[in-house]
């Protein structure tokens, strides 16, 4: 973050006690008041909201090193429900003193901003995917998408298990469980991925990529 020694100490004096999350494990409901982010330290989660007829929604994953709540910062309300993948941990900072500290350390408060930014493209390229884009596209993007994330929190970008099941990950991309079975033996057949269970090893990125871009079909 570009931060010296006296702001790192400053900002670790304000954050509040680690929790634990059980996988399945509850961090917020939506509508519960806003007091704290959350810092992932260990883990991954997934967030919803509940459709009209009371079916899950997934609105994101979230992985270690990632803040959650955010969403909740224009009302003082949250806006999804927080779950743990697996057994998870958190690291609680409070909102009102982070606030105090972006007053007297810039730096802290535009790499927050970008933090904002960050969450704000990532839900904008939700939309295209829902909107737009042909199945195996939605499901190259969201392969391509992890990747990065992994790659910018020093883990390998081509090998990764996906925390999440089938099923959910159909539920966020608007796809069938079957689709994503399906999508995930065609990739695995035209030598873009190697596929054991959950384990994921992307064999060819720039061909992923160019099928996510939509300049490159997966026959």
């Amino acid at each position: 973050m570009g931060l010296g020694e006296s702001d790192i100490s400053r900002l670790d004096e304000i954050i509040g006690r680690r929790r634990k999350i059980p996988k399945d494990g509850l961090l917020y409901r939506i509508d519960d008041t806003f007091t704290n982010l959350y810092a992932i330290r260990l883990g991954h989660f997934k967030t919803f909201q509940l459709t009209p007829n009371g079916e899950q929604q997934i609105t994101g994953f979230q992985m270690a090193g990632e803040l959650l709540g955010m969403d909740a910062i224009s009302t003082d309300r949250h806006h999804c429900d927080a779950v743990a993948l697996e057994d998870s941990e958190v690291c609680e900072i409070p909102f009102n003193r982070l606030e105090e500290l972006f007053g007297t350390i810039p730096t802290l408060l535009h790499h927050f901003h970008r933090m904002m930014s960050q969450e704000i493209t990532r839900e904008q390229n939700v939309m295209l995917l829902l909107g737009n884009m042909r199945a195996e596209q939605r499901f190259a993007a969201f392969l391509v998408n992890l990747s990065a994330r992994y790659a910018a929190r020093g883990y390998s970008s081509t090998n990764f298990q996906l925390r999440m099941s089938r099923e959910e990950i159909g539920n966020y991309l608007g796809l069938t469980i079957e689709s994503i079975s399906r999508l995930l033996s065609r990739f695995k057949k035209q030598n873009l991925l190697r596929v054991s269970n959950r384990e994921i090893e992307v064999l060819e990125p720039v061909n992923l990529k160019a099928i996510a871009a939509g300049t490159e079909t997966c026959s």
